[in-house]
C-alpha cells in the first residue's frame, strides 16, 4: 500500500484558502440572488445556461452536466421554476426518456432583471478582489482541475 502524500504547509494553506473562500463567496452570491430576486443561484444559473442554448433549451441531462449537479437536484429546481413560470418543459420526440427544459419569456424577463446585481456581487466578491494577473492564474489553474476531474481536456 502506498504512503499518504500528507499536505506540506504550502499545499494546506491552499487547501483552506480554496475552502474558505469557495464558502463564502457561494454564500454571498446565494444571500445577493435570494434577497434581489428571489432566485437560488442553481436557479439562476439554470436559467443563464438555457438563455445561452439555442432556442432556450436544453435536455435535462445536458443541463445536469453543465451545472455539475445530480439529475434529481436539477429535476427539484426546474419544477420551482416551472411553478414560478419560468421555465417549461417538453418530452423528446426521438426518445421518450429525455426531457427538456425551455426557458419562457417570463424567465428571461427575470435573468435580464437579476444579472446586473448577480453581475456586481461577482465583481464585489471575487472578480474586483484580484488583479489581472491573479484572475489568470485562477482561471488557469481551476480549468485545469475541472479538466482533470471531469477527465476531458475540451475545456
Amino acid at each position: 500500500m502506498a504512503q499518504t502524500r500528507w499536505l506540506d504547509e504550502q499545499e494546506m494553506a491552499a487547501w483552506r484558502g480554496f475552502l474558505a473562500a469557495g464558502h463564502l463567496v457561494a454564500r454571498h452570491l446565494e444571500q445577493q440572488l435570494k434577497d434581489d430576486s428571489g432566485l437560488s443561484h442553481t436557479q439562476y444559473e439554470i436559467l443563464v445556461h438555457l438563455s445561452a442554448a439555442p432556442d432556450g433549451e436544453l435536455r435535462m441531462a445536458d443541463l445536469a452536466e453543465r451545472l455539475v449537479t445530480s439529475k434529481s437536484g436539477l429535476t427539484y429546481q426546474v419544477a420551482q421554476l416551472e411553478k414560478a413560470g419560468l421555465v417549461g418543459r417538453r418530452s423528446c420526440t426521438s426518445d421518450v426518456r429525455g426531457v427538456f427544459a425551455q426557458l419562457t419569456d417570463q424567465g428571461a424577463a427575470v435573468l435580464r432583471e437579476a444579472a446586473p446585481g448577480h453581475v456586481e456581487a461577482v465583481r464585489e466578491a471575487l472578480i474586483d478582489v484580484l488583479d489581472r494577473d491573479q484572475l489568470a492564474v485562477l482561471a488557469e489553474a481551476l480549468g485545469e482541475v475541472v479538466r482533470r476531474l471531469r477527465g476531458d481536456s475540451t475545456l
